[in-house]
């Protein structure tokens, strides 16, 4: 079996412009098993964003797309007010996880789908809801989990393990091998280059015991 663990958020373009490639790298790997764990990109981010901030992002997004390929539709940060608080989006993923495991990752690309491509909202609770919705969750026990309090601290400390490990980047993907963490990609990596590096790790001699 192969363990990936992918550290993201579906707020983070980049991870978005990742999403292609992620996927064939899992296609090339039908035993693999692949866990989410929210970074928090710009969790808990409070001041709506300035027009020189939004022009700055909006530059990223050009080149996400022209990269990737990925789709981007209307802009859900054109509203004056807007905050890019990525907690709430991480929040519903493991809201998702915690409830309806299996959906996770389709919840998160969901997600990802919903404010790149189509431009809707995802740092409101509702909009989050509708997203669990479409993919046939039921909305109020989705609503009232992710109100919890319980899944706000579980968000919380799940953005402080991926700050103990040092990273600070998204989309970053780990490989679960002789029992540790090791370090596949940081950033965008098209998925050959990711399959080599899996490979070349597996292929290491065990680290000798002390």
């Amino acid at each position: 079996m192969t363990q990936l663990v992918y550290v993201a958020d579906p707020m983070c373009s980049w991870c978005y412009g990742f999403t292609p490639q992620l996927e064939r790298l899992l296609e090339s790997l039908p035993d693999a098993e692949l866990e989410l764990v929210m970074g928090g990109l710009r969790a808990y981010e409070s001041k709506p964003m300035d027009e020189a901030r939004k022009a700055e992002i909006r530059g990223h997004w050009k080149r996400v797309h022209e990269l990737s390929g990925q789709p981007f539709g209307a802009d859900a940060t054109a509203r004056a007010d807007f905050v890019y608080d990525t907690e709430p989006a991480c929040r519903a993923v493991v809201t998702m996880r915690a409830g309806a495991g299996p959906l996770a990752y389709a919840f998160f690309r969901a997600t990802q789908d919903a404010f790149y491509r189509d431009g809707r909202d995802v740092t409101r609770d509702d909009v989050l809801a509708d997203v669990a919705a479409d993919i046939g969750v039921p909305r109020e026990a989705f609503a009232e989990a992710f109100a919890s309090d319980e899944l706000k601290e579980a968000t919380r400390q799940e953005f402080e393990i991926v700050q103990r490990w040092g990273i600070n980047g998204f989309p970053t993907l780990l490989l679960v091998h002789d029992e540790e963490l090791h370090l596949v990609a940081s950033g965008y990596t098209d998925a050959a280059t990711l399959r080599e590096r899996i490979d070349q790790i597996r292929s290491r001699p065990p680290a000798a015991e002390h």
